[in-house]
């Protein structure tokens, strides 16, 4: 009766995690895009779907648990050898391993687009502020030396 159990617990969690990766993929050309209305949107369907999927995931590590089993891979596989639907609930695992693991790539995809723009963001303020590195040129074509920082209103 348990491996009945946690084998609907995966299948439950099968689509949330598609909808996730499919979230992340849209957040990285929100992010290209700028588009803050977007990605406040995506946030909110994220965290919500975040935690859905935390909340199934400790049920499935606690019915392990209650079988005496360990409350992960290896206690499911445990299960799995000893259940008439040890195939499907391994194939079904499996399943949601790699949309996981896609999901993780994706994030981290979407981690370094973060950085990347932060960056580019400080050097142009500091650009802006009059902190410009020696070799941009000024109006003359000479290298322009380094500025005292100016307000963003004497820019």
């Amino acid at each position: 009766m348990h491996d009945i159990t946690l084998l609907q617990l995966i299948e439950d969690d099968i689509a949330p995690a598609q909808q996730l990766l499919e979230l992340l993929q849209t957040e990285l050309i929100a992010l290209h895009g700028r588009d803050m209305q977007l990605l406040e949107n995506i946030l909110a369907r994220k965290q919500s779907l975040v935690v859905l999927l935390d909340q199934q995931g400790r049920r499935r590590s606690q019915a392990l648990a209650n079988l005496g089993l360990s409350p992960d891979r290896s206690g499911f596989e445990t299960l799995a050898s000893q259940s008439s639907l040890g195939k499907q609930m391994m194939e079904k695992l499996e399943e949601l391993a790699k949309i996981m693991a896609q999901c993780q790539a994706a994030n981290e995809i979407n981690g370094r687009s973060i950085q990347i723009q932060q960056a580019t963001t400080d050097n142009q303020i500091r650009i802006l502020m009059g902190g410009e590195s020696p070799s941009l040129y000024d109006s003359r074509g000479a290298t322009s030396p380094l500025a005292k920082p100016r307000t963003l209103s004497q820019v």
